[in-house]
């Protein structure tokens, strides 16, 4: 943490800091990136969070999204190609917010919310060849 990152990025690879955030907004604006931002352990702080899914009617699939992605809770929501069709994350500041997020969600959409919470959690490391 630190008061301007994107400088300190710069430094770092010898760029200035509107050099960095113009290369970001490219990446985002052709779609390599689809989301920049910080990622926080929400367990860590006091919140909660859990992977959620859904077995929605393919029919009723882009209504279903719209009432669950308008939950401020959830994170991002994304299609399966599996039983359980869609799957979507929730963040709350405490459990007992978590679960009555869940429940609206399973009252507004009418479908059964079927609740995953991370048991093991396993760090994946990803490095980008320059």
């Amino acid at each position: 943490m630190c008061d301007s990152p994107y400088l300190q990025v710069a430094n770092e690879l010898g760029l200035t800091e509107s050099d960095v955030l113009a290369r970001l907004k490219n990446l985002l604006d052709n779609g390599t990136l689809t989301r920049f931002g910080a990622l926080y352990n929400a367990e860590r702080i006091g919140g909660a969070l859990t992977l959620a899914a859904m077995k929605v009617p393919e029919m009723d699939f882009e209504h279903v999204a719209k009432i669950v992605n308008a939950f401020p809770e959830v994170a991002h929501n994304y299609a399966r190609n599996h039983e359980l069709n869609m799957w979507f994350v929730v963040a709350t500041e405490t459990e007992e917010q978590l679960a009555a997020t869940l429940a609206a969600i399973e009252l507004q959409t009418g479908l059964p919310v079927f609740n995953m919470p991370k048991i093991n959690e396993y760090f994946v490391g990803l490095k980008l060849e320059a």
